[in-house]
């Protein structure tokens, strides 16, 4: 069996999820866990932050029901409403940090949701991936040239087209993969602990 967590950076219940992740893998450092992007932000949905009304309030929700904390450098970055969010860079982004260090891709990914909604950095500029990098003891010229390059693009669809192919909908989901089937343990917001029971319930079926 294998995880397999679609999320998107710019995604605020992702970001909210990061946590439940973590203690997940803290648990089960057994089970490896392959980490894709979504693209919650591309096409007609790219466009400056004002466009979505509904951000402060949803992210007062996310503070309440998991306890992560938005930050005083993305409350500026988001203030005028004029910063789009992109999930086609971030995707090549997180695809980046993966090439780089993928058995602490979770870590990173977690790092790079961090970098945007405390510290207000970007996922569009390489100098977010290259903080990102050296944070993580990863050389930094090796990241950013993996966000950069020419194929990095790909990479991001490739992790659309995986996720659309899981049926995936809405950011987060985690699923488990055991074999040929695929079952969804937590979409949105889930606990560690409700996690638990549905791995053991998978583990305990024939």
């Amino acid at each position: 069996m294998k995880l397999v967590y679609v999320f998107d950076a710019y995604c605020g219940w992702s970001y909210g999820f990061a946590p439940t992740l973590a203690e997940i893998v803290r648990r089960h450092p057994d089970l490896h866990v392959e980490v894709v992007s979504g693209g919650l932000f591309t096409g007609s949905r790219r466009v400056p932050v004002r466009e979505f009304g509904h951000v402060q309030g949803a992210n007062a929700k996310i503070s309440e029901l998991t306890g992560v904390e938005f930050g005083p450098g993305y409350a500026r970055l988001i203030e005028d409403g004029s910063f789009v969010m992109d999930s086609e860079a971030a995707a090549r982004g997180v695809a980046a940090l993966r090439q780089a260090a993928p058995d602490h891709i979770v870590e990173l990914a977690a790092a790079l949701q961090h970098a945007f909604y405390v510290d207000g950095l970007s996922l569009s500029d390489p100098a977010t991936y290259r903080a990102v990098a050296e944070a993580a003891g990863l050389d930094p010229d090796t990241v950013v040239g993996a966000f950069t390059a020419h194929g990095s693009a790909a990479a991001a669809e490739g992790d659309f087209l995986l996720a659309d192919g899981l049926g995936v909908q809405s950011f987060p989901t985690l699923l488990a993969v055991q074999d040929d089937r695929t079952t969804a343990l937590a979409v949105g917001h889930a606990t560690a602990d409700r996690i638990d029971r549905h791995l053991a319930a998978l583990t305990a079926a024939p």
